[in-house]
């Protein structure tokens, strides 16, 4: 079948994309042949003055290069061919003697943004569901059909820079602003005023300006001003990645290249470069993680699924409010409960401030931020609860107080609602312990900030019925998040393996550490923030209690938990929360530098610290993580490598460029992993004792994945 079909009228031929048996248009090698010939009927067609693209998709002109192709290609000079004839096509396009315009709707991202600035006119619709954007810096690569050569000549080189650099979303609003597409237009107009436009360039070449502020101009008017931005470019690149990412460093060559070189020469390293990266190991591992995440989108249990159209959620506090934040905005109806109309009125005022935000970056509009707001009511009693489909709970943790909310719920909801623990460790099982009905009672863990943080760890019991785990997941999916069904037992699956990342930070401040080293060696490591700034984000409090539920876990297998965390919050300190922690904070917003609290050292051993070897930092506090994650797979808790390696990317942040801890172990090889455990465990004890999982794969010489 075609991937695309013509339809003629009144001089213009509409080319209508729409990729047979896909919810999304998908470029691929195979459509080059398709457009060519296209192209060449086009060009010899003399009832044609001008062209249109256009997807039947709805909400989706095209979403990018089809990345499952990529993981099978075994060389650069195979991944560089690709490029190359994708290069030969959408230069075709360009330099086509009849206009061709672009009429885009829904998601334009990667190789499908590079095929609109192809084309000579950009029209949008000013839908929020258009987004533009080169996210291929987040799987490890660079835009391979002409990106990083058209895009700095049609907006400029910071812009352009800035685009690809972060993979960020550009709205309608903001793509007009900055040169990215030539007119915005209400979808339903959309395909009248792209032919209109096209007749009009048939008739009138177009000439564009570029929409610079007076500093950009000059920054960008000369070579030498130009190489001023290249190099602070790279110096903030390599400052964020710790050199971990070698995708940013060829985009800014790339761009380079073609600045200074000229358009041929910035080709050329395009696709020299494009090639390199899709088969380098960052790329791999970053292509799978985004394949896993897409099929986590599917609900295996579907069929078992009860419709969910009001979520009553207990507790307006960060949680609270950011459940009921990401279930509004994706057309569910929330009751928000909190003990006082001003908790409530706190919960409501960071909802709106979030819904707001996204006004202010166009990525809302003013009556769809109303419309989602109105679909949260606000309550101190549990009236209409009985309404209710879901309820979740997010107060503090607590097991106690857990158990008295989930049985004054039960008086008010229906028999056939389902209850939710939002807890990051308390075994659902003992909060359910005096359920009425608990095979409805299930727990689904958040991560904070809700609204930005991609993961949602659903935990179930042996009791949990087939239907609300299906249910549970639905409306995870539906909330936006990235979903991993996990087994009950203490910490579940990530504040689990979490907990001994932390744990032996804490232990290399008892033998003298220094605060500083230790985040310092886990950032070039690849976590986005260090352990013991994280320590403070959380909340001392909460890492004093998590202790506290884990540490029997723990001390049965004879490692024994630091308690210096139960000392600290005991003396006042409680992180972020109160500006005083591991380190000081100048102010809540965090504007003002953080600085090492001195006075934390008195519960290490005073402030006399020694330097730590960065690998011994990072070798013993990801592999503390990484043992864990294999005893969790070895006990059941786990479903399967691919969850426990989404978890710890999208929940916890480990370095997604490994892969997660399966891929890395994989990486690394059994025997290696097993070596250095081993060599911990001479040293520090049975806190490294590789899992009995580990050894038996080693034995059989297995890998966690094929």
């Amino acid at each position: 079948m075609s991937f695309a079909e013509i339809e003629r009228d009144n001089g213009v031929a509409v080319i209508w994309m729409d990729q047979p048996g896909e919810k999304v248009n998908k470029i691929s090698i195979d459509l080059v042949d398709e457009f060519k010939t296209m192209l060449d009927s086009l060009e010899d067609d003399k009832t044609i003055r001008a062209i249109v693209l256009i997807s039947r998709k709805p909400d989706n002109f095209i979403a990018g290069a089809d990345i499952e192709k990529f993981k099978d290609m075994t060389s650069a000079a195979e991944a560089e061919m690709l490029s190359r004839q994708g290069h030969v096509l959408l230069n075709r396009m360009a330099a086509f003697p009849k206009p061709i315009v672009a009429a885009i709707h829904g998601a334009t991202l990667g190789a499908g943004l590079e095929v609109a600035l192809a084309c000579h006119y950009r029209i949008a619709s000013d839908d929020p569901k258009t987004v533009l954007a080169l996210p291929e810096v987040k799987l490890g690569l660079l835009p391979g059909g002409g990106g990083t050569q058209r895009l700095p000549r049609l907006v400029g080189l910071q812009a352009a820079l800035d685009m690809m650099l972060t993979g960020k979303n550009i709205y309608p609003r903001q793509a007009k602003k900055m040169g990215l597409v030539d007119d915005l237009i209400h979808p339903y107009g959309l395909l009248h005023a792209a032919k209109k436009a096209a007749l009009h360039l048939a008739d009138q070449p177009l000439t564009r300006k570029k929409k610079l502020s007076l500093l950009a101009e000059l920054l960008e008017s000369t070579p030498f001003t130009r190489n001023v931005v290249y190099k602070k470019a790279t110096e903030l690149v390599q400052r964020d990645t710790w050199g971990n990412y070698p995708a940013p460093v060829k985009i800014i060559e790339c761009v380079k290249a073609g600045m200074e070189k000229g358009p041929a020469a910035g080709v050329e390293a395009e696709t020299k470069k494009f090639g390199e990266l899709v088969v380098s190991p960052q790329s791999r591992e970053l292509i799978q993680i985004f394949l896993s995440m897409t099929a986590m989108k599917k609900n295996p249990l579907k069929d078992k699924v009860r419709p969910v159209k009001k979520i009553g959620i207990l507790g307006a506090g960060l949680m609270g409010a950011g459940i009921a934040d990401v279930s509004s905005t994706n057309g569910m109806e929330v009751l928000l409960k909190d003990v006082s109309y001003d908790a409530v009125g706190q919960g409501e005022k960071a909802i709106w401030q979030d819904l707001d935000g996204k006004v202010k970056k166009k990525a809302l509009s003013p009556f769809q931020r109303d419309v989602t707001f109105s679909l949260i009511t606000g309550t101190t009693d549990y009236r209409g609860f009985e309404k209710a489909d879901l309820i979740i709970e997010a107060v503090f943790e607590d097991l106690e107080l857990k158990r008295k909310i989930l049985a004054e719920t039960e008086a008010y909801m229906r028999e056939d609602a389902i209850f939710a623990s939002n807890t990051s460790s308390l075994p659902i099982g003992g909060i359910a312990a005096a359920a009425r009905r608990p095979e409805q009672i299930i727990g689904m863990h958040y991560f904070s900030p809700v609204p930005k943080m991609p993961l949602l760890e659903i935990i179930v019991t042996e009791k949990t019925a087939d239907w609300v785990k299906a249910t549970a997941l639905d409306v995870g999916i539906r909330q936006g998040k990235t979903v991993i069904i996990v087994n009950d037992g203490p910490g579940f699956y990530t504040t689990r393996i979490l907990a001994p990342l932390l744990n032996e930070a804490l232990e290399i401040l008892a033998e003298g550490g220094d605060i500083k080293e230790i985040d310092r060696a886990m950032r070039q490591f690849g976590y986005p923030v260090g352990p013991i700034a994280l320590l403070d984000e959380v909340g001392i409090d909460v890492g004093a209690h998590v202790s506290k539920v884990l540490g029997p876990l723990f001390a049965a297998r004879g490692a024994q938990p630091n308690t210096a965390m139960e000392r600290i919050f005991q003396a006042g300190y409680k992180g972020r929360k109160n500006n005083q922690g591991f380190y000081l904070y100048g102010d809540r917003s965090g504007k003002e530098e953080k600085s090492v609290n001195e006075e934390i050292y008195s519960f290490f051993g005073g402030t006399k610290r020694r330097k730590f070897d960065a690998q011994e930092i990072q070798n013993r506090l990801s592999l503390a993580m990484i043992n864990e994650a294999a005893l969790c797979l070895q006990e059941g808790i786990l479903q399967s490598p691919r969850d426990g390696d989404i978890g710890a990317v999208f929940g916890l942040g480990f370095p997604p460029f490994l892969g997660g801890p399966f891929r890395h172990i994989d990486s690394m090889g059994l025997p290696k992993t097993i070596s250095l455990m081993e060599e911990l465990e001479k040293q520090y004890g049975p806190r490294f004792t590789p899992a009995p999982i580990l050894r038996e794969r080693d034995a059989k010489n297995q890998r966690f994945y094929a």
